[in-house]
């Protein structure tokens, strides 16, 4: 599919990246307000911020922005978070929970399913085609999802994010020794905040591909924009502060790219 971009490595390490598109099709945007055209909660220059870091990991993006459909939910659209503000499998509302959609132009059943299938599916089939291609050679293979979100947004969650947040749904998404590598370079990056499993546990797409014990592994890493970038429009890239972190996710990629099950 030409919105899938894929390029392939040699180590059992395929990063995931679901949410640094920006192409909305003429027929979604047409039914956008100005708050969905801004594209807000876009995961900004996370494909460029890891670009580079490591010659053998294999990527899969998706070039479709995360308000058409949301290549981290659950495709049955059951959330994962019961009880707190999130966004859906289309979202309707920003991360600031303000309306996408002109009046009533958000989209209805068979919209969502043709989206899912057209766009949400794809991606998945290729992620689960990578996994299973690195599986093959290695015997085990290892996904990091890569995300990034803005520190300070109060429909989602309290206070100011850590700058690091690690998810491996409570242990379950990889094996132990996985989650304690990257959450060491974490905690030991000096000037930087870090937690495991806080606000973010892992997404549906940590969660669906996690199954450490069938030799596949998950680790979700969503990282506070503002160890990177400018955190209000027009969004802007910090080289100064990417070289910085990017030296401590080079640790990470390589560290998971070098382990071996015991």
């Amino acid at each position: 599919m030409s919105h899938i971009e894929i390029t392939q490595g040699n180590s059992p390490l395929v990063l995931g990246l679901p949410h640094t598109g920006t192409d909305i099709p003429a027929d979604c945007l047409a039914r956008l307000n100005d708050t969905g055209r801004a594209m807000a909660d876009t995961d900004w220059h996370i494909d460029v911020l890891y670009a580079g870091l490591s010659d053998h990991v294999t990527t899969v993006r998706t070039a479709i922005h995360r308000y058409v459909i949301d290549a981290n939910r659950d495709p049955s659209g059951v959330s994962l978070y019961p009880g707190q503000n999130t966004t859906t499998l289309c979202p309707l509302t920003d991360f600031d929970g303000l309306p996408i959609y002109l009046d009533g132009q958000e989209p209805d059943e068979a919209e969502i399913i043709r989206r899912r299938d057209t766009y949400h599916a794809p991606y998945h089939a290729a992620i689960a085609a990578e996994l299973a291609r690195v599986k093959a050679v290695h015997g085990f293979a290892i996904l990091y999802d890569c995300h990034s979100i803005r520190g300070h947004i109060p429909f989602l969650f309290d206070g100011i994010l850590p700058d690091f947040n690690i998810g491996t749904n409570e242990g379950m998404t990889c094996e132990p020794a996985l989650e304690s590598a990257v959450r060491e370079i974490c905690a030991g990056a000096e000037g930087y905040t870090s937690i495991l499993n806080g606000r973010f546990k892992g997404g549906w797409t940590t969660r669906h591909y996690g199954r450490p014990n069938e030799g596949q592994h998950a680790i979700q890493m969503e990282l506070a924009q503002s160890t990177y970038m400018i955190e209000n429009p027009p969004w802007d890239y910090a080289p100064d502060k990417a070289e910085a972190l990017r030296k401590h996710l080079k640790s990470i990629l390589e560290t998971l790219s070098d382990w071996s099950p015991s």
